[in-house]
C-alpha cells in the first residue's frame, strides 16, 4: 500500500472508485491545558481577540486525533478515508476529547 492516505470530507473521491469498504476508523485524544497555560489563556481573554494559546491547543488536539485516525486506517489496510469528520466533547471541566472519524476504504484510480 502507498504511504499516502487520501482523505476527504465528501462521500467519494473524484477520479477514484471505491472497491472495498473496511468500516469506521477513528482517532481519539483527550487534552487539557497546564495550569500555567490556563492562567495565560484566561489572561488573554481579558483583552479579547484571537486566543493563540487555546488555538494552538485545539490545533494540536485535532492533528493528533487526525494522525491516530490515519494510523487506524492503515492498520485496517485502507488507502483512503471518506466522509471524514471531527467531534469534540468535554469529558470534565478543563478536559476535552477530540475525535476524528471517517469510513476506511480501498480505492482504485479510474483510468
Amino acid at each position: 500500500m502507498n504511504e499516502t492516505t487520501l482523505i476527504t470530507t465528501s462521500n467519494s473521491l473524484e477520479g477514484y472508485r471505491v472497491v472495498r469498504q473496511l468500516g469506521l476508523v477513528r482517532g481519539i485524544t483527550v487534552r487539557s491545558r497546564s495550569i500555567v497555560g490556563n492562567i495565560a489563556g484566561s489572561f488573554m481573554t481579558i483583552f479579547g481577540g484571537k486566543n493563540a494559546i487555546y488555538t494552538e491547543l485545539c490545533e494540536r488536539a485535532r492533528e493528533e486525533a487526525y494522525q491516530l485516525m490515519i494510523q487506524h486506517g492503515k492498520e485496517m489496510g485502507c488507502n483512503a478515508i471518506i466522509n471524514m469528520r471531527y467531534d469534540a466533547n468535554d469529558v470534565m471541566s478543563g478536559l476535552t476529547e477530540v475525535l476524528a472519524y471517517g469510513t476506511a476504504v480501498v480505492v482504485e484510480k479510474i483510468s
